[in-house]
């Protein structure tokens, strides 16, 4: 379910009033609200389309396919042309370039502008040496561009030996009989990324239509990768929809599902950009798609909220969607792939929170310690909207989460406060109390995470807020490490979830572990078959350095009784650590000296010591190695 805030949208929903995003304001409008399981937030805003083969049959566009683009140009979208053509070839088979806002000529090599009637190249022009050596090679038709040379098989061969004999760094791209020559690491997907750039365009909010080889690499880029009914059989077999019509007629009945429907129907099938949550007990893993859900993270302080969160974040950006996280408390400040705005000194401008999304490859941690915390809620309720109305015309950013969020969207929150353009989806919330969050905050929540020891009061504080009925918990209490995960709309119970860690907390692991402070409970202890030591190691670098001084009997003792693999399993939760111990510790026949080598020597390849470490052999007063 999604919380649905109208303004000025057309009939068809495609448009909204207000200038230009990045002019910078935007006026406001009236809203009602509503509650719905569809959600209003569009997202394709562009496609990115090949000309011969799809739009083209037999390098000519009919006009009921021109029709179709014009309809797509009036639903708001943008149009991306990446073709293999050079652009003076083009114009002379295709009048109607202006409906595209971006070309991609040349397989990637060219960048048009059919507005400006600008272009600019994007790598060096063919060495003039190459072009000698294949005419000389009897390579013919042979056409030469700003930094394409093209002929047709089976000149290929002697492409190749031409290459090969100046020692360039060039390759070879086929589409269909075609035979295009660039340099390296130049293809159709390097040119849409180009266009895209100057669109200000995430490849996520795109879908790409094609049909040959030379079509696979733009196709791969986008979110939705489209195959026309005549495309080569791998196009189909890897693209995430084939249509029922060939060439224009497939491209045509694209747009008409893209305006109608956005793709929804496709969203089911369209696994391959999912993001992983962690693993279920059956070991498999549990995904969600990356649209059109709501997340509310709850537990106490301390139980994990962040770390999931931060984990969740990590594998957003390394798929490359766009996150911007609202940070009460400067606690997400130093979150890898995302530059943090504000500290406690300076409060970030609103302005200079779109500006960094502008850029669709930049993540936002907008810190909020600089403002007195009665006025951070004010401040929130200033930029959610501007970053609605961002979404409404970019599809970005594409996450949005919100921490404390019972102090930023209490339960005296009234939706109608604020004017937002469409549907507030693709949140995280994360609290506490969901009690003190607005009902209809947690009525846009269809994924719902308890954290830490208790999680029937999550799920009761939830559900009574909502006056529904709480989620049969049986016995799913979660295990340290785990939380429950209760996906409200289609199960009626919660699943129990060890979540994926993030980069982050395995960086924070490794450091806690090797030069931290164990508590007496979790630290190893030395004391030797007659139990008459009481040597305490709190962490792995006194762990070396303990081992090193401690008498031969003792160590065995403990190595012959399995202790190092179980501290290090148990306490360290490090498998890979304990399974190398393990394996040193059934090795009989090894001497003190060299059990002790070996299990120092699995710790420093597991983890990197500070210089504060002592080396192999020492007593502790010089530096590791």
């Amino acid at each position: 379910m999604a919380l649905i805030l109208h303004s000025s949208f057309s009939e068809e929903g495609q448009s909204i009033s207000g200038r230009n995003l990045l002019d910078g304001t935007f006026s406001d409008c009236p809203i009602r609200v509503m509650q719905s399981h569809e959600s209003g937030l569009m997202r394709y805003f562009a496609v990115a389309c090949d000309y011969d083969g799809t739009l083209a049959t037999n390098g000519l566009v009919n006009e009921q396919t021109v029709i179709a683009l014009k309809r797509l140009r009036d639903s708001g979208r943008k149009l991306i042309l990446v073709t293999g053509r050079q652009l003076e070839d083009l114009f002379s088979v295709f009048p109607y370039i202006d409906l595209f806002d971006s070309v991609v000529a040349e397989n990637g090599a060219v960048l048009y502008q059919p507005v400006t009637r600008s272009e600019k190249v994007l790598t060096d022009p063919a060495p003039e040496e190459l072009l000698r050596a294949l005419q000389e090679r009897g390579v013919s038709p042979l056409a030469a561009g700003r930094a394409i040379l093209a002929t047709w098989h089976p000149h290929e061969i002697a492409v190749l030996d031409a290459i090969r004999y100046l020692g360039l760094e060039y390759q070879v791209i086929f589409n269909k009989g075609a035979v295009m020559v660039l340099p390296s690491g130049v293809n159709k997907a390097t040119g849409l990324t180009a266009a895209l750039q100057e669109l200000n365009l995430s490849p996520h909010n795109v879908v790409g239509v094609g049909d040959a080889e030379n079509d696979h690499a733009f196709l791969r880029l986008c979110e939705c990768a489209v195959a026309v009914q005549n495309a080569l059989p791998m196009v189909k077999e890897t693209a995430d929809l084939v249509t029922p019509g060939d060439h224009g007629a497939g491209v045509t009945e694209l747009i008409d599902r893209l305006v109608s429907e956005d793709l929804r129907s496709v969203d089911a099938t369209l696994t391959r950009h999912h993001i992983l949550l962690g693993d279920r007990e059956d070991g498999k893993e549990e995904h969600i798609s990356p649209y059109e859900h709501n997340i509310l993270i709850a537990g106490s302080s301390g139980g994990g909220k962040s770390t999931l969160a931060t984990g969740l974040l990590e594998r957003l950006a390394e798929q490359q969607y766009q996150f911007c996280v609202i940070d009460p408390e400067g606690d997400y400040e130093n979150l890898p792939d995302a530059v943090a705005l504000g500290n406690p000194q300076r409060v970030p401008s609103v302005d200079e929170v779109l500006q960094l999304l502008a850029r669709p490859e930049s993540n936002a941690v907008v810190n909020l310690l600089g403002l007195p915390i009665e006025e951070r809620p004010r401040f929130f309720h200033t930029l959610l909207p501007r970053l609605q109305e961002m979404r409404a015309q970019v599809g970005r950013p594409h996450w949005i989460l919100v921490d404390e969020t019972h102090h930023l969207l209490g339960s005296t929150w009234e939706p109608a406060e604020i004017t937002l353009p469409q549907t507030l989806v693709n949140m995280v919330f994360i609290t506490v109390h969901p009690r003190f969050v607005a009902p209809a905050v947690l009525a846009s929540v269809d994924i719902v995470v308890a954290v830490g020891q208790t999680p029937e009061v999550i799920f009761q504080e939830f559900t009574e807020t909502l006056e529904q009925d709480a989620p049969a918990l049986s016995s799913l209490a979660a295990q340290p490490g785990e939380v429950l995960v209760w996906h409200r709309h289609h199960a009626p119970a919660p699943l129990r979830l060890r979540p994926a860690p993030s980069h982050t907390e395995r960086r924070r692991h490794r450091r806690k572990y090797a030069e931290g402070e164990l508590g007496p409970d979790r630290s190893f202890y030395f004391r030797g078959p007659e139990g008459k030591l009481n040597l305490r190691v709190q962490n792995l670098i006194l762990f070396r350095q303990i081992a090193d001084g401690v008498d031969d009997a003792t160590w065995l003792y403990h190595l012959r009784q399995g202790d190092y693999s179980q501290w290090f399993e148990n306490v360290i939760k490090d498998a890979a650590l304990a399974a190398e111990a393990k394996q040193v510790e059934e090795l009989t026949e090894l001497s003190p000296l060299e059990s002790r080598a070996l299990i120092k020597a699995a710790i420093e390849y597991h983890y990197t010591l500070p210089s504060t470490a002592p080396s192999p052999g020492s007593s502790g007063e010089s530096s590791a190695q």
